[in-house]
């Protein structure tokens, strides 16, 4: 029997993207296709929507009365109907919308003591192994090297920076001893700007249609490292997220990431 599957945020650029994928792959059973009530692509199929012909799965704001897993890349005003809806019918969840605040994290971390959850800021395979390969780079180089975090993405994006950068800074953070968030430093301007010692720089670019590029610069006097990442398009974090709820049912409760799907 197939997973039956909820994506959230299906209208959306990202979300379409997981109908088509998550349907050509043939392994769920796409149950609900989630929007806002307002949208006004409201009952029209959420496969002709994305591209890909019909799915027989309409879009619709009315959660269904069960599922096992639910992918969410909506908007932060829409998360706490999907931990909600996964707390009380038991549905495990991947969630990567981004912007989330302290709230939403604590009650995604109470609903992960009863069902399997993940929550990312970047289902990506390669940016999940840039995560992985900052934080080691950055203790490796130690306290010699400067760090500095630039990031760009298309001039749609609302939050910045990117849910991705500030998980980059944090992984380095974890891995150096340095407090996060307070060793972040968000752009430079002004006379009195000297790079402070331990503090990681962060910087966020909106332009055009990028989908996503992420630098981490370490520079020390006499050479520099730059480890970057590139996003193609959005279906590098749609076949992570799938991969992920696909990985997910099944598990024992718990707060999981891309790098348990992916075990680094």
């Amino acid at each position: 029997m197939k997973p039956r599957l909820i994506i959230n945020g299906s209208a959306g650029r990202m979300g379409r993207r997981i109908v088509a994928i998550a349907s050509e792959t043939g392994k769920f059973d796409i149950v609900a296709a989630l929007d806002c009530a307002e949208h006004p692509d409201i009952g029209t199929d959420a496969g002709i929507l994305a591209g890909t012909g019909e799915i027989g799965t309409k879009l619709t704001s009315t959660w269904p009365g069960a599922a096992d897993v639910v992918i969410d890349f909506s908007l932060p005003q829409a998360a706490d109907k999907t931990i909600d809806f996964c707390t009380e019918n038991n549905v495990a969840l991947v969630i990567g919308t981004t912007g989330l605040t302290e709230s939403h994290l604590e009650k995604i971390r109470a609903l992960a003591k009863n069902v399997p959850v993940i929550q990312g800021t970047n289902m990506g395979v390669g940016m999940n192994a840039l995560f992985k390969l900052a934080a080691t780079t950055a203790k490796m180089l130690g306290e010699d090297y400067d760090i500095e975090i630039v990031e760009a993405h298309h001039r749609f994006k609302k939050d910045a920076p990117s849910g991705s950068a500030l998980t980059l800074a944090e992984n380095i953070a974890d891995a150096t001893g340095r407090e996060y968030p307070g060793c972040l430093v968000h752009g430079r301007e002004g006379g009195d700007s000297l790079r402070e010692a331990g503090t990681i720089g962060m910087h966020a670019i909106r332009a055009g249609d990028i989908t996503g590029d992420h630098s981490v610069i370490f520079s020390t006097l006499g050479e520099t490292i730059t480890l970057s990442h590139s996003a193609h398009s959005r279906d590098t974090f749609v076949r992570g997220a799938v991969r992920a709820a696909l990985w997910l049912v099944g598990k024992e409760p718990g707060l999981y990431s891309m790098a348990d799907v992916l075990g680094l």
